[in-house]
This record gives C-alpha cells, sequence and structure tokens, in this order.
C-alpha cells in the first residue's frame, strides 16, 4: 500500500540539547474531574521572529541534534501522594523540535516551563539570580530575559540535607561519604546535598537538589523534589523528567497513567497546544477507547541509566505493506542492554541503529525506484534517503507501519516521516541512524528510539498501573 501525499515544506530547527559542564559553587538565600490533572503541552517558545539559518543548516542541525541525543540515550551512564485527584496541562511544541509544559512551584507559586522528556527523571528549572545559561544565542535568546525560579522568594523552598533520603535518588546509598565532612555513622548530618551534573547528549546542568511544593489547582504536592539550576548551555527551560526512576515526576505524584497528544511539528513556535493529562486515581484495567496497547518491556539491569527509560517490544516494521527483516537481537533487548525501542518524548526523530536504518531504507529506496536519490541535499540536510518530487509536487510514499507485541500497530500518517526541503522538489525521511561522521556506529543501547516527530497526531497514553503503553491516531489540534 502507497501513500499519496503533498506536505509542506518544514524548517527544521534542532531539539535543544546540554553541553558538558565542570563543577561549580551554590550560593544561595537561604480541574473538574477530581482524578485527574490536565495541562497545557506546548511547543517550546524561544522569542526569535523568524529562523536565522539555511533550511539546509536548520534540518541538519535538527538531525545531529537527534542524534547527539541518541547517543547520549544509548551510551550515558548516570552520574548523578496519596490524594486522588488527575491534573490536565498543556502541551506546547517548540520551533527546535521539542515540546513544553508550564508547572507552578513554591509558595506563593512561581511559574516555569520544562522540557517533557520521558527519556530523563530529574524535574529541574532555572534557578536564582545566578543562572547562567551559556550559548542560548543560537536560539536569539537573551540569557537575563529567561525566567528564573527564586527560591528565597518561597517561603516552602528548603535545600535538600545530604541525609535526606530523597538526596539517595539522585547520588545513591552511600551519598554521605560524598558530602565533606559528613560522617556517614551518625544520624546528624546537617549537610546539604551534593551539587548534581546532569548530562543531555552534548551536555549537562548543574544545581543543588531543592524540596519544594508542587502546585496544581485545587492539589499541593509537598516536599517534591526538584533542581535547581545555576547552570546550563543551550538549554533556556528547564527539564521535566517523566522517565522511571525514583525522581521523575510521575513517580513522586504516584500516577497511575499520563498521556499527551503532540500538536504536528511545524518548526515555529506556534500558539497551538494540546493536553499533558496525569491520572493519580486508580482506573483498574479499563483501556482508553481508540488505543492499541502493547506491554512495557523489562528494563536492562545492566546499566542503572537504563532503568528510567519505557522498553516496548517492536515486532516488525513494514514498509509498503512488506515486513523488513530485521535481526531479532536488535528488536529485543539482550542481558547486556544491547538492542530494543524506547519511547522518548525528549527525541526529535526517531533513531534506528545503522543495521536496522540501512534495511529500512533500501526497503523504501526499492520501492520509490521511479523517483530519483538526491545526494546533495542528503549532504546538506543530514537527513536521508531524499527523492526528488514531480512537477505536480505529488510523490508515490510507501506505508511505514511499526508492529508491536501484542498486535498494536503504529500506521504513520506520511507526514510523521518524510519531510519536503528545497522548496518542495525534495522528500527526505525523517529518520536518523549513527555510523556518519557526526556519531560513528557503536552498537550498544537501544536500537530503536522512538521521536516525538513520529508521535505527531497520535494520542499517547503510558499506563503505569498496568504496564502497558498505548496509542491511537487523533487530531491534536484542538480548533479541529
Amino acid at each position: 500500500m502507497k501513500h499519496r501525499a503533498s506536505v509542506p515544506m518544514a524548517y527544521a530547527y534542532p531539539h535543544i540539547i546540554l553541553f558538558f559542564l565542570s563543577l561549580f559553587s551554590f550560593i544561595s538565600s537561604s480541574s473538574s474531574n477530581p482524578n485527574t490533572i490536565t495541562l497545557p503541552l506546548s511547543p517550546l517558545f524561544t522569542n526569535h521572529p523568524s529562523s536565522p539559518l539555511h533550511p539546509f543548516q536548520s534540518l541538519k542541525l535538527a538531525a545531529s541534534a537527534s542524534l547527539t541525543r541518541a547517543n547520549h540515550l544509548k551510551y550515558s551512564n548516570k552520574t548523578n501522594l496519596n490524594d486522588p485527584s488527575n491534573v490536565t496541562t498543556e502541551v506546547h511544541s517548540k520551533s527546535y523540535g521539542g515540546y513544553s509544559i508550564d508547572l507552578q512551584f513554591g509558595t506563593p507559586t512561581q511559574t516555569s516551563s520544562f522540557v517533557l522528556d520521558t527519556g530523563s527523571s530529574l524535574v529541574w528549572f532555572p534557578c536564582s539570580s545566578r543562572y547562567t545559561c551559556s550559548s542560548c544565542s543560537f536560539l536569539n535568546i537573551d540569557p537575563t530575559t529567561i525566567p528564573k525560579f527564586m527560591p528565597k522568594n518561597s517561603t516552602s523552598s528548603k535545600i535538600v540535607g545530604c541525609s535526606n533520603p530523597k538526596c539517595r535518588w539522585i547520588f545513591g546509598s552511600n551519598v554521605e561519604s560524598r558530602c565533606n565532612g559528613c560522617n556517614p555513622e551518625t544520624q546528624n548530618c546537617t549537610l546539604d546535598c551534593p551539587p548534581y551534573i546532569i548530562q543531555y547528549g552534548l551536555g549537562s546542568t548543574e544545581g543543588l537538589l531543592l524540596s519544594e511544593n508542587l502546585n496544581f489547582p485545587g492539589k499541593v504536592v509537598p516536599d517534591f523534589l526538584v533542581g535547581c539550576s545555576l547552570l546550563s548551555i543551550r538549554q533556556p527551560s528547564g527539564i521535566a523528567g517523566f522517565g522511571r526512576g525514583l525522581e521523575s515526576l510521575p513517580s513522586q505524584m504516584g500516577l497511575k497513567r499520563f498521556s499527551y497528544c503532540l500538536v504536528s511539528h511545524k518548526f515555529d513556535d506556534s500558539p497551538e497546544n494540546s493536553d499533558l493529562i496525569l491520572q493519580i486515581a486508580s482506573s483498574g484495567d479499563g483501556k482508553t477507547s481508540g488505543l492499541s496497547y502493547t506491554p512495557f518491556q523489562k528494563n536492562p539491569e545492566v546499566n542503572p541509566v537504563f532503568k528510567e527509560y519505557y522498553y516496548v517490544s517492536l515486532k516488525k516494521i513494514m514498509v509498503g505493506g512488506k515486513r523488513v527483516k530485521i535481526p531479532i537481537g536488535l528488536l529485543e533487548p539482550g542481558s547486556d542492554g544491547n538492542g530494543g525501542t524506547i519511547v522518548d518524548s525528549g527525541s526529535t526523530f526517531t533513531f534506528m541503529e545503522r543495521p536496522v536504518f540501512e534495511l529500512v531504507a533500501q526497503e523504501f529506496e526499492k520501492q520509490m525506484g521511479n523517483s530519483t536519490r538526491v545526494k546533495d541535499v542528503e549532504t546538506l540536510s543530514g537527513l536521508s534517503p531524499c527523492f526528488t518530487v514531480d512537477n505536480s509536487g505529488h510523490i508515490d510514499l510507501p506505508q511505514l507501519t511499526f508492529g508491536f507485541r501484542g498486535g498494536a500497530k503504529m500506521v504513520l500518517p506520511v507526514a510523521n516521516y518524510f519531510s519536503f526541503v528545497n522548496s518542495d522538489n525534495v522528500v527526505c525521511l525523517t529518520i536518523i541512524s549513527d555510523g556518519g561522521v557526526v556519531v560513528p556506529a557503536r552498537g550498544s543501547g537501544p536500537a530503536i528510539i522512538l521521536g516525538n516527530y513520529q508521535q505527531q497526531n497520535f494520542y499517547v497514553e503510558y499506563d503505569l498501573e498496568n504496564e502497558r503503553f498505548g496509542f491511537g491516531p487523533r487530531s491534536c489540534n484542538k480548533s479541529t
């Protein structure tokens, strides 16, 4: 089966990633349904009126950023309530390929913007007047205008102590030995939890851990562990970690489920948004109407970071109705943690390890034999394969389908895996791989990372209570 498609060109911006930072010294002043919380989810606002980059440069940055993000998720090392109500918030898509939510912390409340990230766990925000965001100029952002949380203005803000059990969520059970002057044999350690360093792809952010109130309409989550960052690079917003770690927002709130619907990427900071729904009360084994489900897989034990990810069992990939013959060792994680598929809202383009990608790309090229490969656009955009479009502006594109354990099938709209570039004369596959100049192939960690570009206009549910992942096609634009 093939789709007839005509998709407008998208000028892609890179997903925000951080550069690695060294340790620093921190100086501080001491909804109608009671079962859900709904929050706005939007593309992340970056203040720039238009792209300063040529579209090819923008695409290449987006592809490179997605690849670097994949490299971090695959190879990184970890360095570092009972109220039955639900919450809904808006989700905003952003020009560089991410999605953000607004959360309120403190007493009185202060609002901060966070990138929604299911591939990490710590929740952190830019903190105090000392916060520094280096290299934010690539987004046309003046670092001095970045909203910052001010602990000194909140009566509920407390620095987490070294003996606080939540300090161990980040640093492990022997954290007291890392606190200078703190005797691990005593229970009266009054020193602060050590500064954290959290790495994201190309870099990291640093700060101290706070205990704060997380506020929703009609609900307060007290003593929420949140990172107070003073230094980061290329990360103007904080990050809301929705991974599986103890420090994540779902874990700290005791969520039974959370779900979102991502509006289409336009890479233009559109004001359109959708909803992020946080469900705290149990709903038993009830399934959401219109969704297909696949169980979460057991996380590999070999790497602590892998325990934070949402593994799903991708059983097959279909191109134009034909199954791509991918070795089972790549589709299923082994005892060494290599292989398998994770879902990551923080990645823009889906990543496939080189052996998987080549099989998929070759099948596309085979089925599009009447279209010409455009190698110069591939070099300029960082995406491949790319094909010419006829004068009518239409092209026959094979259907891409992901088949999961349990029979769930994600039939992707063509706009979720192909993008038109070069004034609609060329179309490129928006799936990236390693083995190039930026990141050599290393063959470890998850083999496939399902990014947010491929999740556009799907209602996606993380059913934590029943250990399953649900999805179904849906228009995420509230106006439609």
